[in-house]
């Protein structure tokens, strides 16, 4: 059956690829943040074979399985392709996946480490995996310390399986120990292990790439009570959680939809996603609100919560109306109601956990906690890196990589810099 399944995968891909009209001016690569030379990998497939246009795409970025599942498409390559216009764009995300995972299975990195080349990657998400792909080629002696027990950070505690198999990640674990790479999971950097230490200990520079793991909270009576969670924990591990019959998701961006599809796929219960604002503001993508749509999930519009209770949410009525000619949105006064259901998922966002930043001096963050960072990625600290959503707040992954893709260079030579001075 496998097998069967693996030449429908390769027909659609060549017969995709087919289609391709190979551009001159290619929109599909202007607008992908990292520049994927779409109409390069394609010829090389067919002229070279998938081997040689995986390599293309691993160098260009080692997050490409990953990518071509989760990148927003639709406003990037897909939703830029000529053929659009007219017709159907080319999907190429199945084309970059299935060449990509073909290339992944037979990569070998076989550089030398240099032992005096020592980095500490904190935080295995999508930045620190990109830099640990980059520099290890590089003969860097990598070390990443990971908070989690696997690596991956928001690819596979933040993101759902049906989005996005944890088996790639398993691969890439996989082939970056083989690549000398050592991984120390469990280990919180920070309270525990300090900045300092990793200095004392011989490391050349550190790069920090957290995350953002602390819930926003709505800060209202009844956030504490036992029926109430939120998102970014729930989405670690949903089997851990007894939710009831009925749940009511407060949000309207991507988590929130994670969500609400994950319970109906682990659960019985039946799923409402409220929103203060109207389904034209929703934050989400289009197409995941119509796949949490399609899962049969229910939307609630225009219910703004004041308060959680253990039967389910107080809300006030929302909506715009002009004042002085300008839109604005109100609560409408006297509006207040109840939406009854056994437990409470809060899905408004998170931000970055301080646990180095409160333990090591000379790094700076802005008022939300982000780390502050030059162009290429340098901390206020010297020898100390960062990229991510630690920096930029919740971003794609692909956006990730398009920044440690510079902290990369950054870091390289900065080190090479200190070893030419010893």
């Amino acid at each position: 059956m496998e097998m069967i399944k693996g030449v429908i995968n390769m027909n659609n891909v060549v017969e995709e690829a087919k289609r391709c009209l190979r551009c001159k001016k290619p929109m599909c690569k202007s607008y992908c943040p990292v520049s994927t030379p779409i109409n390069e990998v394609i010829d090389t497939m067919f002229e070279k074979g998938i081997y040689d246009a995986g390599k293309i795409l691993f160098e260009n970025n080692p997050l490409s399985a990953v990518c071509a599942l989760v990148c927003p498409h639709e406003k990037q390559c897909k939703g830029n392709c000529i053929l659009g216009k007219k017709s159907y764009p080319i999907n190429f995300g199945e084309i970059e996946h299935y060449i990509s995972l073909y290339y992944l299975d037979k990569l070998k990195i076989e550089n030398p480490i240099d032992e005096n080349k020592k980095l500490a990657i904190i935080g295995s998400g999508p930045a620190g995996i990109t830099l640990a792909f980059l520099l290890v080629q590089k003969g860097y002696d990598i070390t990443i310390f990971e908070a989690h027990d696997k690596i991956g950070g928001v690819l596979r505690y933040g993101i759902p399986e049906f989005r996005l198999p944890k088996s790639i990640l398993e691969k890439m674990e996989i082939k970056l120990v083989e690549a000398g790479v050592k991984i120390r999971p469990n280990t919180l950097v920070g309270p525990v292990i300090t900045l300092e230490d990793l200095f004392r200990d011989g490391y050349k520079a550190i790069f920090i790439g957290t995350g953002v793991w602390n819930p926003n909270k709505m800060r209202i009576k009844g956030e504490t009570l036992g029926n109430v969670h939120y998102a970014i924990d729930y989405l670690k591990n949903p089997e851990v959680y007894r939710l009831g019959k009925k749940v009511c998701v407060i949000g309207a961006g991507n988590v929130a939809m994670d969500v609400a599809r994950t319970i109906v796929r682990t659960s019985s219960a039946d799923v409402t996603i409220m929103y203060r604002k109207g389904k034209e503001d929703m934050p989400a993508r289009e197409h995941e609100i119509e796949y949490t749509h399609l899962d049969g999930v229910e939307f609630e519009f225009f219910k703004s919560p004041i308060e959680f209770t253990s039967k389910g949410v107080r809300y006030e009525e929302t909506k715009y109306e002009d004042v002085d000619g300008e839109k604005k949105f109100v609560t409408i006064p006297n509006s207040e109601d109840f939406f009854q259901c056994d437990s409470i998922v809060v899905a408004i966002s998170q931000g970055p956990k301080a646990n180095i930043v409160s333990n090591s001096k000379g790094i700076e963050v802005n008022k939300k906690g982000l780390v502050i960072v030059d162009d290429c990625g340098r901390t206020t600290k010297e020898g100390v890196f960062s990229s991510g959503d630690v920096v930029t707040g919740a971003k794609t992954v692909v956006e990730a990589v398009k920044h440690s893709k510079k902290v990369a260079e950054a870091i390289d030579e900065y080190v090479m810099d200190i070893m030419s001075k010893n």
